[in-house]
C-alpha cells in the first residue's frame, strides 16, 4: 500500500515536495525529519495528516506542499503570505493582513464580504477558519503546514473547491524545554519571540508562546515623513495536555493575536496639477507615473488596520479495541477594522477612503472515527458548523470630493455643483460653505450561516501493489443574509443646510438657475449606495444548498521504485451573496478534478523524480469584480459575478541529495486557465480567454551545512521562486491585474531571491544567523485599482517590498 499510494502522492502531491523541499534547503526539506548521522545522504521522511491519518508523504494521495517550522523560522516568515512564492501553485494576497486572499491553482475568490466564502479552505489544527479576517494569522509555534492542491471536499468539507491549508501547531510534551528568538532588521525591524513547555508528572503538560513582530514600514509619506506602511503584530498561545487514562487525551489551546498598525497604502499614478485643481479627468493610463518611483501620500482619516482574534479548541482523542474517535470543539471569535486610502493623493476635493468593520464568532464541532480492518483503512465521522457575523462597509469622502465627483458624473452635466455654491456663498458675504464636510455612506450586513456534513474514507488494499480509494462527503448548508443602507451621514453638512434654508437661499438659487434645481433633497442622496426602493429598509434572504462530494483514487506500484496513480474528485463552495448588492444571490461552485501521475526514486543516486498532471471543469466559479459603470450611473461599485472555467496543468519536482550535507530541490507548474463561459462587467464574451494566471511558475533550492566539530554547524542556504506573466484578458485593465503604461507594467514576471548563513553551536543551545530577503531588491507595480477613476480620476497602485536585511540571535534551554 505504500508504494501504491507513494505514487499517488508523487502527482497530487507534484506541488507539494517541490515547493516543500525547495524551501527545506536550508535545512532539511519542508516537513522533513532529519536524516540520521550515519544515512546522511539518504532523503528524509515526511509525516502529514491530510488523510485525516498520520501517513508518510509518499503513501499519501494527494498533491501537498509540506513547509516545517523550521523552515519558517529559517526564511524570517511571519505568516503565510511570505511563503507563497516558494510553493507554485500557491498565491496569498496578503497586503491587508485582515483581507487576504488565497489561490491555488488559479482559483480563488477575492471578496471581502461576509457573504461569500472563499475557495480554499484555510485550518487550523482541523478548525475552518471561515472568514478572511481570521484565516491569515501570524506563525506562533507551527509544527508544519500542509498546502494540498485540488479539491478537498471528501476529507476537508465545504469552501476548499480549490484546495486547503492546513496549519498544525506542537503539542505540549513530556519533555521541559523553551526557546527564544529576536530579529533585527532594515526599516525598524523587531520581531520577538520566545516559548516554554513545563510538564506535570506524566500526564499532564503546559506550552506557552508569545511573540511581537514590528517594523516602521518601507514606505514614507512625501508630505509628512511618516511611514506608511508599518506592521505591529502581538500574538499568545497557551496549550494544556492530560492523558486521562491509558486511552483518552485531552488538548486544550487559545490563540490570543491583536494587530493595530496603518492600513495599506496607495501610490497615486496621476501628476496634479497645484490645489484646487481637480484631477485630469478622465485619467489616461499614457500619463501615468511609476508608482515605484512616485510619491507616496497618505490623508486618511482615523487610518487604521486592526484585529483581536480569540480562538479557543478542544480535542480528545480515544482509543477503542477496533479503532479511534476524535472529538474537535471550537469557538472562533474576531473583530476587524480596516480603513484605507483609495485616491493616493492628500488633497481634500480627492478625497475617498473605505472602512470595512466585521465582527465574526464561529462554532465547529467535529466527531470523526478511524481505524485499520483487515485490507481496509477507513475514516467516517460528522460535523457541525455555526457563523454569526456582523459588517459595515464605509465609504468616506468629503463634500469637496462629492463636489469633484458630480462633476465628472453625467447626471450633473459635469458641473461642480458645490464648489459653485461657495463661490455663490463667498460673493454673497455668507460664511457658510459647503466644502469642508465628511460625508460618509454605509451598507451594514448581518449573516447567520449553518452547515451539516458526514463523511467517509476507505482505502482498500486490493494485493500489494494495487490500492483503491473511495470518499464521500453529504453537506448541507442554510444562510440567512441582509441588507441595509441607510442615509448618508453629514452632520455638520445638514446643520449648513437647514441655515440656510431658513434663510431662503434656496429659493433665491432657484430664481438664479430656473433650469437647474438646486434643493435640499441633492443634500441627500447617497453616490455609491444608491438602491432606490431599497434605500433605507432593512431586506434580507435566506437560502440553502446541498451537496455530495465523492472522490476515487487508485494508485499502483509498478516496483519497489516507481508507481503511478489516477483520481478523481469533486469540490464544492456553497453559494452566498454579494454584501454591497441588495437582494442578491448566487449559486454554488463545484469543480471535478482529474489527476494522473508517476513518482519514481533512484535511491542509489539519492533522488527523487516526481510528475503529474491534471485537468479540472469549473462551474459557477464566484469572482468579486469591480464595475467602473454600474447601470449607467458612471459610480464604480463591486459585483460578484459567477462563470464557468477550465484548466490542465502538469507539475514536475526533483529533490537531490548527493552528498552529505549539500540539499537541492527544484520544482515547476505549468498551468493553462482559461474561462468556459463568461462575461466581463461590461457585457463582453470573455469564453476561451485566459484567467489571468500565468503559464509558469518555479522555485530552486541550494543549501549546504559545514560540520565544524565541537564549534558547531554553518549553514548557508539559498532560495529563488519565479512567477511567470500574467494572462492578460478582456478584464484585466479593469480589474488592474494587466496595466500597460509607457512607464510601467502590471502582470510581468517575478523573480525573488532569498539568502541565509546560520551559526548553530554543537549542542544546538545557541543561534546566530543572518538574512536576506529579495536581496537583489527585485520591485514589482502588484496591481492597479480604479475603484477611484471613474469618479476622481485618481487610480492607484500597489509595489512589493523592497530588500529586507536582517540578523537574528536564537537561544534553547
Amino acid at each position: 500500500m505504500k508504494l501504491n499510494q507513494r505514487c499517488l502522492v508523487v502527482g497530487l502531491r507534484r506541488a507539494l515536495f517541490g515547493s516543500c523541499v525547495l524551501l527545506g534547503v536550508s535545512g532539511t526539506a519542508w516537513g522533513q525529519a532529519a536524516a540520521a548521522p550515519d544515512d546522511a545522504t539518504t532523503l528524509d521522511t515526511i509525516k502529514v495528516t491530510a488523510q485525516s491519518r498520520e501517513q508518510e508523504l509518499k503513501d499519501v494521495p494527494i498533491a501537498i506542499n509540506v513547509l516545517n517550522g523550521e523552515m519558517i523560522d529559517q526564511v524570517a516568515a511571519a505568516d503565510i503570505g511570505d511563503l507563497d512564492m516558494f510553493v507554485p501553485g500557491l498565491e496569498v494576497s496578503d497586503g491587508s493582513p485582515t483581507q487576504p486572499r488565497y489561490a491555488i491553482r488559479g482559483i480563488s475568490t477575492g471578496d471581502f464580504g461576509i457573504g461569500t466564502d472563499p475557495a480554499v479552505g484555510v485550518y487550523i489544527d482541523g478548525v475552518y477558519s471561515a472568514r478572511t479576517g481570521g484565516a491569515m494569522l501570524a506563525f506562533n509555534d507551527i509544527e508544519r503546514i500542509e498546502v494540498l492542491k485540488g479539491p478537498q471536499g471528501t476529507l476537508f468539507g465545504r469552501n476548499s473547491a480549490a484546495g486547503a491549508v492546513s496549519i498544525i501547531t506542537n503539542k505540549p510534551s513530556n519533555v521541559a524545554e523553551g526557546n527564544a528568538r529576536i530579529r533585527v532588521g532594515e526599516d525598524g525591524r523587531r520581531y520577538l519571540s520566545g516559548l516554554f513547555n513545563v510538564p506535570f508528572g506524566e500526564r499532564h503538560a503546559l506550552r506557552f508562546s508569545a511573540l511581537s513582530n514590528h517594523s516602521d514600514g518601507w514606505m514614507t509619506d512625501a508630505a509628512t515623513g511618516d511611514r506608511l506602511n508599518p506592521e505591529d503584530t502581538m500574538a499568545l498561545r497557551a496549550a494544556w495536555r492530560s492523558d486521562l487514562g491509558e486511552s483518552t487525551t485531552l488538548n486544550l489551546s487559545w490563540d490570543y493575536e491583536n494587530i493595530d498598525q496603518l492600513a495599506r497604502p496607495a501610490v497615486g499614478l496621476v501628476a496634479l496639477d497645484p490645489y484646487p485643481a481637480p484631477a485630469p479627468y478622465p485619467a489616461n493610463p499614457l500619463t501615468y507615473r511609476n508608482p515605484l518611483k512616485a510619491p507616496v501620500f497618505n490623508d486618511v482619516v482615523h487610518n487604521e488596520e486592526s484585529r483581536t482574534f480569540n480562538g479557543l479548541t478542544l480535542q480528545i482523542d480515544h482509543a477503542f479495541p477496533w479503532g479511534s474517535l476524535q472529538s474537535t470543539t471550537a469557538v472562533r471569535d474576531f473583530d476587524t477594522v480596516n480603513r484605507e486610502d483609495e485616491d493616493g493623493t492628500n488633497r481634500i476635493n480627492l478625497y475617498f477612503d473605505t472602512a470595512n468593520i466585521e465582527s465574526n464568532r464561529s462554532y465547529y464541532q467535529e466527531f470523526k472515527f478511524s481505524g485499520v480492518s483487515g485490507k481496509f483503512d477507513w475514516v467516517a465521522g460528522a460535523s457541525w458548523f455555526k457563523e454569526e457575523a456582523d459588517q459595515t462597509s464605509e465609504t468616506n469622502l468629503f463634500t469637496d470630493s462629492v463636489g469633484t465627483a458630480m462633476g465628472n458624473l453625467p447626471d450633473f452635466g459635469g458641473l461642480n455643483v458645490i464648489a459653485l455654491l461657495d463661490q455663490v456663498l463667498e460673493g454673497a458675504g455668507l460664511p457658510l460653505r459647503f466644502q469642508g464636510h465628511p460625508w460618509r455612506e454605509s451598507m451594514v450586513n448581518e449573516g447567520k450561516a449553518e452547515a451539516y456534513a458526514a463523511f467517509g474514507d476507505v482505502i482498500w488494499h486490493v494485493n500489494d501493489r494495487l490500492n483503491l480509494t473511495f470518499g464521500l462527503r453529504l453537506t448541507h448548508d442554510r444562510k440567512e443574509f441582509s441588507w441595509f443602507n441607510g442615509p448618508r451621514e453629514a452632520a455638520t453638512l445638514d446643520a449648513t443646510v437647514a441655515m440656510l434654508e431658513q434663510q431662503g437661499f434656496f429659493e433665491l438659487l432657484q430664481q438664479m438657475f430656473p433650469d437647474f434645481p438646486i434643493t435640499p433633497d441633492l443634500f441627500q442622496r447617497d453616490f455609491v449606495f444608491a438602491f432606490g426602493e431599497l434605500d433605507g429598509v432593512r431586506n434580507s434572504r435566506k437560502k440553502s444548498w446541498t451537496d455530495v462530494s465523492p472522490r476515487f483514487v487508485v494508485d499502483y506500484a509498478i516496483n519497489d521504485n516507481t508507481m503511478v496513480f489516477g483520481s478523481l474528485a469533486k469540490g464544492y463552495k456553497a453559494g452566498g451573496f454579494n454584501s454591497v448588492q441588495p437582494q442578491s444571490q448566487f449559486d454554488n461552485e463545484d469543480v471535478w478534478n482529474a489527476e494522473f501521475g508517476v513518482k519514481t526514486v533512484f535511491p542509489e543516486q539519492k533522488l527523487s523524480l516526481n510528475a503529474s498532471s491534471y485537468y479540472y471543469v469549473y462551474k459557477d466559479r464566484q469572482a468579486i469584480s469591480l464595475d467602473l459603470n454600474t447601470a449607467g450611473s458612471g459610480v464604480p461599485r463591486y459585483v460578484v459575478d459567477t462563470s464557468d472555467m477550465q484548466a490542465w496543468g502538469v507539475d514536475v519536482d526533483l529533490q537531490w541529495r548527493p552528498v552529505t550535507g549539500l540539499d537541492l530541490t527544484f520544482n515547476t507548474s505549468f498551468i493553462d486557465a482559461t474561462y468556459k463561459d463568461g462575461l466581463s462587467t461590461n457585457g463582453r464574451d470573455i469564453s476561451g480567454d485566459p484567467t489571468g494566471e500565468p503559464y509558469l511558475s518555479a522555485s530552486f533550492g541550494a543549501g549546504y551545512t559545514w560540520n565544524l566539530d565541537d564549534g558547531g554547524d554553518v549553514r548557508f542556504s539559498l532560495l529563488h521562486a519565479y512567477r511567470g506573466k500574467s494572462r492578460c484578458n478582456a478584464e484585466s485593465e479593469t480589474q488592474g491585474t494587466c496595466q500597460a503604461s509607457p512607464a510601467f507594467r502590471t502582470g510581468e514576471a517575478q523573480n525573488r531571491t532569498d539568502m541565509r548563513v546560520q551559526w548553530s553551536s554543537a549542542d544546538g543551545m545557541w543561534g546566530v544567523g543572518v538574512y536576506g530577503n529579495n536581496v537583489f531588491d527585485k520591485r514589482y507595480v502588484t496591481g492597479v485599482n480604479n475603484i477611484s477613476a471613474s469618479v476622481l480620476g485618481t487610480p492607484f497602485a500597489s509595489i512589493s517590498a523592497s530588500r529586507q536585511v536582517g540578523v537574528e540571535f536564537s537561544a534553547r534551554f
